[in-house]
């Protein structure tokens, strides 16, 4: 960002205009500690003028035409696009992603409002349903539409600070259902970006805010009965204490995971170990590791488990490090020094307890060398946590069965990666894991931003994707047309 962008106090979005507070507080680079930017944050008085403008404007805001809606998603797509570059190095400086993958993200976010303009146009055609197929029913038409729950409480996190608050938004503004939107406090910056590119929209005044509230704040607005829908993506504990405390609201919770890769006997060729370690190496290690589905798990069959591991230690090795302004850099910092110093102690915990560390292992500041260990005791924290890092661990299993075992023994079950060129092993692997998606011939990490996207077990519950999302947000609801000539 310019120097003289870089001091300048960010102002928050309540109810569809800036606003600033009294308080503030700095976004400071996980890289290198500068200062970022400077966040206004919202009173508390602020904080209920938005969630009353919010609940005000429901009404309104559903019956808006589907046209409006569209143009303003399709707008904030168009906007994206030619604000690519400004944004990916704003997602990077207060992120510490790699310029390569902030772009990357900043081109998802352009999908995400783009699908969603689609499935604005799509949503609510309504579905007519026959009632005389029982005696009963004779003369009459079923007709269902869907209908807001109400406003919506979007929680984001730091790691996708732009394309995770676009999955809040977008959904929301396509079916016509006011948002409350808290981007992550490490990473404010990025979802006010979507705020200034709403403003220039015809959205109803009301219908989103974007409030940079301290985490402290946050049970308030999840306890507020105004706003019905909740929508989380972040850790299991926040996540699942927040639905322990609203049990009759609706909650989407897209939490964490340890995702695994299994490569199966058949996937046996050079060109094909080449590849799985390559892509293994790399999704990994992406985003510094802190992504819900980068591999942490590597369950590969005896057979070939030999000519892998080199092979991913190389790949793992040939990873580079360094200033995520940087186009070669693919691993930058952690989010925090915090972070990389959990991800050391874990490490250092497994080793203790007889793992092998094959390769990384060292802390720089925040910086996590890409680390590989094999020979991981079940118990240690690694193998059942998520550890959120550029760390990977190796299992050698005999078996298809074994594996598939194995993927599953965890209480996580979010997504998994299986190399295989066998179509029945593929179908066998989508019944038998318990996972929310099963990624064929690749790894765990691959989420198209229009797919159902969530997890099993501890996870979370419900799905994001566009129009998932807008199912989410919304309930059916039934009319019945009585005496028709059907």
């Amino acid at each position: 960002m310019p120097k003289e962008e870089s001091a300048a106090t960010h102002a928050f979005w309540l109810a569809g205009r800036q606003a600033t507070g009294e308080a503030a507080f700095d976004v400071t680079s996980p890289w290198d500690g500068r200062v970022v930017g400077t966040v206004s944050v919202p009173s508390d008085a602020q904080v209920e003028e938005a969630v009353a403008a919010a609940y005000a404007v429901r009404d309104e805001f559903a019956a808006t035409p589907a046209h409006v809606r569209a143009a303003a998603l399709d707008h904030v797509s168009r906007r994206l696009v030619e604000r690519t570059e400004e944004i990916a190095r704003l997602i990077s400086a207060e992120n510490g992603k790699p310029i390569k993958w902030a772009r990357g993200e900043v081109g998802r976010a352009v999908s995400v409002f783009r699908f969603a303009a689609e499935e604005a146009r799509r949503f609510n055609g309504g579905e007519a349903q026959r009632l005389d197929t029982d005696a009963g029913g004779q003369g009459r038409l079923a007709f269902t539409r869907r209908f807001p729950k109400g406003v919506v409480l979007g929680i984001a996190p730091f790691n996708f600070p732009l394309n995770l608050c676009a999955h809040k938004i977008a959904p929301a503004v396509a079916a016509g259902v006011p948002i409350v939107l808290k981007p992550a406090p490490a990473t404010p910056l990025s979802g006010l970006i979507l705020g200034e590119l709403l403003a220039e929209t015809e959205l109803p005044a009301g219908s989103w805010s974007i409030l940079p509230v301290p985490n402290d704040r946050m049970p308030a607005l999840v306890q507020d009965e105004r706003l019905p829908v909740i929508s989380f993506t972040g850790s299991e504990q926040v996540g699942y204490a927040i639905m322990d405390s609203v049990p009759r609201k609706h909650c989407t919770l897209e939490l964490g995971g340890n995702g695994a890769a299994v490569v199966l006997a058949d996937w046996a060729s050079d060109e094909d170990l080449d590849r799985a370690a390559s892509r293994i190496a790399t999704f990994a290690n992406y985003q510094g590791g802190q992504s819900c589905i980068s591999v942490q798990r590597v369950i590969v069959d005896a057979s070939v488990h030999d000519r892998l591991l080199p092979r991913i230690v190389a790949a793992v090795e040939a990873q580079v490090t360094g200033d995520p302004a940087d186009d070669a850099t693919d691993v930058g910092p952690l989010v925090s020094q915090a972070a990389a110093e959990r991800v050391e102690a874990w490490v250092q915990e497994a080793v203790d307890a007889g793992a092998t560390l094959l390769t990384g292992g060292k802390r720089d500041g925040a910086s996590y060398a890409p680390t590989v260990l094999t020979d991981v005791p079940a118990d240690v924290t690694i193998s059942c946590e998520e550890v959120f890092g550029p760390v990977l661990t190796v299992q050698k299993v005999d078996g298809e069965a074994t594996a598939f075992a194995a993927v599953n023994d965890s209480k996580y079950g979010l997504q998994a990666g299986v190399f295989t060129h066998d179509l029945q092993a593929a179908f066998r692997a989508h019944r038998a894991l318990e996972v929310g998606g099963v990624v064929v011939g690749d790894v765990p990490s691959y989420r198209a931003d229009q797919m159902p996207y969530g997890g099993a077990k501890q996870s979370g519950v419900g799905r994001e994707g566009v129009r998932f999302a807008m199912d989410d947000y919304t309930y059916e609801r039934v009319m019945v047309l009585t005496g028709l000539a059907l």
